[in-house]
This record gives C-alpha cells, structure tokens and sequence, in this order.
C-alpha cells in the first residue's frame, strides 16, 4: 500500500512482501471494528463524552445466532471465522477459487456472492484489490442487503465503492459500517466521514507491537536469505524465487542476452511485437524471454535493465511480447528461437547451447550457420556470384581489418547469399560505405558483441 510497485519495477527494484505475519491483527481488528460496531461502542462513547446519557438509543445486537457472511476465505478470512464460530455464529462463505470440499471449516456453507448479500447479517471483506474486486461492493449490491445488517471492510480501499456506501448509510439500506481501509489514503475527505452510524480507522489492520515486530524479523530474515542463499522469498515484482535457478540457468540466459543484443543491433525501427519460443531440454521460456529482452533494450537502455524491469520496460515502450515452448523432437538438444517484428516485417535468429556451455548462433533469417556470438561482427548480405568474398577480403585487408573468420550461407535458388565476417577490431562507418559501394553487396551492417 506504501510502495508503487509499477515505478519500483521499472527502477529494476525487487519488492517483497510478508504474507501471513500481520494475520491475527488483520483478523483481531475485523472482530473489533465488528464488535463496536453491533454494540454502538462508538456512539456510546461520542454520546458520553459530550455530556449525554443515551442508554436507550443504544440498544445494540448479540453476534450469537448471527450469519456471518465472508467474501475471501484465505488466511486472515479463515482466521476471522474460526474467532467467530466460537461466538456462536452461522457463516456462510464466498471464494471463486476455493472448493468447498477442500475448505478446512467443515461448518462453512458455500454460496454464491449475491445470496451473501442477500442473507448476511453481517459481511466481512478479506480480498486483494484487483479488477475483479474493485467496487465489489457498489450500491446495487448494498440495496440487497438486509436493512437490519452490518459491513465490515479491513481487506482493501476501493473494494468499496465509499460513495454508494455513503448514499446507502445516508438512505437507511443497511444499518452501520465500519471501514479500516480506503480508496485514497490518507483519507482525509472521504464520503464516509459524514455519513451516519459509521465506525473508520486509520488503517490499523496490521497495527500493533507483535504484528510490527514479526514483520520486523519476517522481513530482515528474506534480506538475509537472498544475501546468503540466493533466495527471493515473496517476491511481488520478478517470476522467480528461487535464483539457484538462474544460476543453473546462467549460461542459457546470457545466450538468450546475447541473442538480444544481436536483433537490437540489427534493428533500425523499434520493436512492434517479440517472439521468444525455446524447444527441446530448455522449458524455462519466462526466464529466457526477459534474458532476451535484457539484451535486447539494454542496448538502448543501459545498465539500468535487469531481470526485474526488463518485461516492464518492454510493455512501456508497447512491444507486444509473446513466449511460447514447444516439445516436439528437435535437432538440437535445446533451442532459442526468436523474432523480432517491426514496421510489419520481421526477423528471426535461432541459437543453441551445445554442451551447455559452447553458444552458437544456427539460424539468421533461413539461413545456417554455426557462429559463437561474441566480438567485432560483419553481416554481409550480398548476391550469390562469384568474387564477393574475394572483394571483401581485399578491401578489408587494404584497411588494415583482420579477418577473425568468415561463415557463409547461401538459398541457392534465390542466387542469394549471407556472410558472417569477425574481425578483430571494429572498422569505421566511411570504410562500411565503401564496402557497401561494391556491386554485388546487397546490405552490410556491423555489430559487437
């Protein structure tokens, strides 16, 4: 709630939370808010100390006998049923992705949203704020509520529509509410404020001494683990836990980087859509698809792209990214296939680790090669005919470039050529013109790796 996650991801900083540690707070200040709420506690106490004795206006309700409806059975929803249980209630339940015959309260009846609604005497909300919980709670489904019933929202701001809930105070539609979190916080002038026979908190749910020291410790114990072991325990903003995987990994992903950098460099409109699929032994395409991309914006980028911000970044500049692996039988043991669409054409680069350890590039736009990806690198693409490599080696020994090696792969039945020269040093954008002045050079772009 404190951090924006979206600018923390695209800054390359990992966030993690502590799931589980604030629970009994989170559960204990629902029942509180709860029990004030049925009770007139705080009306009781406005009353009192402005000067009036208003017993009779007063008169609150038992929980005993009550239903209890929740809508999010996870952990702090769970732990809120099992205190309340034990007050006597009837609870009644609603979470799409729990089944019943899993749940571990036997005594929990399932039951669509708008049936909770409908029979509830008092709801408890314990669910994210997603798209598909914000404004959960609006007027329509407040109007189906019992007049006699109660809302109680420790789980997120914006699960509640905080106007349609002023409105449904302000008419009589339910009884009271009582709201620990809000859609804009701090919530200093929020619709609620005003509105009758309602309990706010400032966002107390995890607010106490026991609950700040676990997640103290929770905290300081993840830092250490990833320092020590490696570990990225609760991550919120990276697809990997565990970064023994990334190692074990290591050589693939600087392949894949690698293999990025060669399509950026080659690339002289930005990116519409990137395709990375592996094949064969290599099933970790998530992992392969940010190496890939990586490589492949740190070129533009810098330093400044890593594992955490590298899809973020993509998505930002409107690449669209799709990743796919497939399993049939290949000729390689594991494969990297990418391709890069812009401007409505395309390129595809395909490259494979053999060994695991020894990367080649295999494939360039139909064409086959066996080339290590690393230094001064000439992409010659030329007419098949004879005497292009003679000219080209000419020219490049008359200025001095010495050829490191020199691959070259051919569609014969277009009488058309492609050449991957290394040099051991780069060569200047005039002696490229001039290279390019040769009759039968079609195009000829330098790249380092």
């Amino acid at each position: 709630d404190n951090i924006d996650i979206p600018e923390a991801t695209l800054r390359g900083i990992v966030i993690m939370n502590t799931p589980g540690v604030n629970t009994v707070a989170a559960a204990e200040h629902t029942i509180a808010l709860m029990l004030s709420l049925v009770r007139n506690v705080h009306r009781g106490h406005s009353s009192l100390i402005a000067g009036q004795w208003d017993r009779n206006e007063l008169v609150g309700s038992e929980l005993r006998g009550k239903t209890l409806g929740v809508i999010g059975l996870g952990k702090v929803g769970s732990e809120v049923i099992k205190r309340l249980h034990g007050f006597g209630m009837d609870v009644i339940g609603y979470d799409p992705y729990i089944k019943a015959e899993n749940y571990e309260f036997d005594y929990v009846k399932f039951c669509d949203v708008d049936r909770l609604f409908r029979e509830s005497d008092i709801i408890t909300l314990h669910v994210p704020l997603v798209d598909s919980t914000k404004d959960l709670v609006d007027l329509e489904r407040l109007k189906s509520m019992k007049p006699s019933s109660f809302l109680i929202n420790c789980a997120r701001g914006g699960v509640v529509n905080e106007q349609d809930l002023a409105v449904a105070l302000e008419q009589g539609i339910l009884a009271g509410a009582a709201v620990d979190v809000f859609e804009s916080e701090p919530a200093l002038d929020t619709p609620l404020a005003s509105a009758p026979n309602i309990l706010l908190t400032p966002h107390l749910g995890a607010s106490t001494q026991e609950a700040k020291e676990s997640v103290s410790r929770a905290v300081c114990e993840q830092v250490r683990d990833f320092l020590i072991d490696g570990k990225l325990e609760n991550a919120l903003n990276i697809p990997i836990s565990d970064l023994s995987l990334l190692r074990s990994l290591e050589p693939h992903l600087d392949f894949a980087t690698k293999i990025g950098e060669f399509h950026q460099q080659l690339s002289s409109s930005p990116a519409d859509r990137i395709h990375v699929e592996t094949r064969g032994t290599l099933t970790e395409v998530k992992l392969v698809t940010i190496a890939f991309l990586k490589g492949f914006l740190g070129t533009v980028h810098g330093s400044s792209i890593n594992f955490v911000n590298a899809l973020a970044v993509a998505q930002q500049n409107g690449i669209e990214i799709e990743e796919a692996y497939h399993h049939g039988k290949e000729d390689y043991a594991n494969l990297i296939s990418t391709t890069v669409t812009f401007d409505g054409e395309s390129r595809t680069i395909r490259g494979s680790l053999f060994s695991d350890k020894h990367p080649r590039i295999v494939y360039y736009d139909g064409f086959h090669f066996d080339l290590n990806p690393t230094g001064t690198l000439l992409i010659v693409e030329n007419e098949d005919v004879p005497g292009v490599v003679g000219k080209m080696g000419t020219y490049l020994g008359k200025i001095g470039a010495n050829i490191a090696g020199y691959q070259l792969s051919r569609k014969a039945e277009h009488h058309y050529a492609m050449g991957i020269i290394r040099l051991d040093s780069a060569v200047s954008d005039d002696d490229l013109k001039e290279l390019t002045d040769i009759k039968e050079i079609i195009s000829i772009r330098q790249i380092v790796l």
